[in-house]
């Protein structure tokens, strides 16, 4: 009788023992279906209906492309004709040092923008502490590059010494017909390890009117030649190898406002993960929880850049994603 009565009861024990274990599972499993618990629990996949049509040649497809790490990816193909139809493009130089802001753009330094008025032209000695600087006149001119050529001449990386101490610009004119064509995965894959963002020839994604961004622009070739190369106020500019292209974002282009408050979206980057602007607008500070890529996770997002300060001349640090690619073609 006591043998039976002890099996009676190691029986009970083990009842309750797995009852209670069943418990924890079936508990857990609701939590995690709650509350993510990882950075890719949520993937969003790319939306073609917020890129504006009137930036498109042709209908937004899906192909297959290799990515850069290899991987054989359902892409969207993306073909842009290269110009903002939601803001006009320039002014980037002023003619005369007399000019105010609203005859000149914007350049970048140390972090911070800068309006490329007449006066920021006439003080460039003093603003780099460099008694070389004088991209003026005695009258008061500014010297601009006014032709194709001596656009080409003076933006090419071993700058033309005949444009040392010009302002360069480069009017989208020089560059007609212009097509590009971005392959972005529709949904990102995750890289083991981040990978650089702002290599030369590197595309960094695309805005919504169908503008590249790209890498920083080469301000040490720039500035050694004495040259300034200002971006107009939506922080783009032209070189007759690419075309328009932005190195910074300044609210101009289209944004798609997030219903609980997040910075706006931009557009994507490369590899598919959304971009959204740099500042938090219930603080009017920049997110301080982002990784060194320059993004972070939300389970409405999924996985998404901000957009590095517009004075920094970048917008991320480098990719998390297996990036797509660009082509351009005349």
């Amino acid at each position: 009788m006591q043998t039976k009565s002890k099996l009676k009861l190691a029986l009970t024990e083990l009842t309750l023992l797995t009852v209670f274990g069943l418990f924890i599972v079936i508990a857990c499993s609701n939590s995690e279906t709650v509350t993510p618990t990882t950075n890719d629990d949520v993937v969003v996949a790319v939306d073609p209906t917020l890129f504006l049509a009137s930036g498109l040649t042709e209908s937004i497809t899906k192909v297959t492309r290799t990515l850069s790490d290899g991987s054989s990816v359902e892409c969207y193909k993306i073909v842009t004709n290269n110009t903002p139809s939601d803001h006009a493009m320039g002014p980037w130089c002023p003619t005369n040092i007399n000019d105010d802001a609203s005859k000149g753009g914007i350049w970048a330094s140390n972090g911070k923008l800068y309006d490329v008025d007449g006066a920021f032209v006439k003080n460039l000695a003093t603003f780099y502490n460099d008694a070389v600087w004088k991209l003026y006149n005695s009258d008061g001119t500014i010297k601009v590059t006014n032709s194709k050529a001596s656009c080409e001449a003076a933006a090419r990386p071993d700058v033309d010494p005949a444009y040392n101490n010009y302002c360069v610009e480069c009017q989208p004119s020089y560059v007609t017909g212009i097509k590009k064509t971005f392959y972005i995965p529709v949904k990102p894959v995750k890289l083991s390890s981040a990978a650089t963002a702002n290599g030369m020839g590197v595309v960094i994604g695309i805005a919504f009117n169908g503008v590249n961004f790209d890498p920083p622009a080469p301000v040490s070739a720039i500035l050694g030649a004495h040259t300034l190369a200002p971006f107009d106020d939506a922080g783009g500019h032209v070189n007759t190898h690419s075309g328009y292209h932005y190195h910074a974002a300044t609210g101009k282009s289209k944004t798609v406002a997030q219903s609980d408050g997040h910075a706006a979206m931009i557009g994507y980057v490369i590899d598919g993960y959304g971009l959204f602007e740099n500042l938090d607008p219930s603080t009017g500070k920049a997110y301080t929880d982002l990784d060194a890529s320059g993004g972070h996770y939300d389970s409405k997002r999924g996985y998404h850049y901000h957009a590095n300060a517009a004075g920094s001349n970048s917008f991320i640090n480098s990719f998390r994603g297996a990036q797509g690619s660009m082509t351009i073609s005349l």
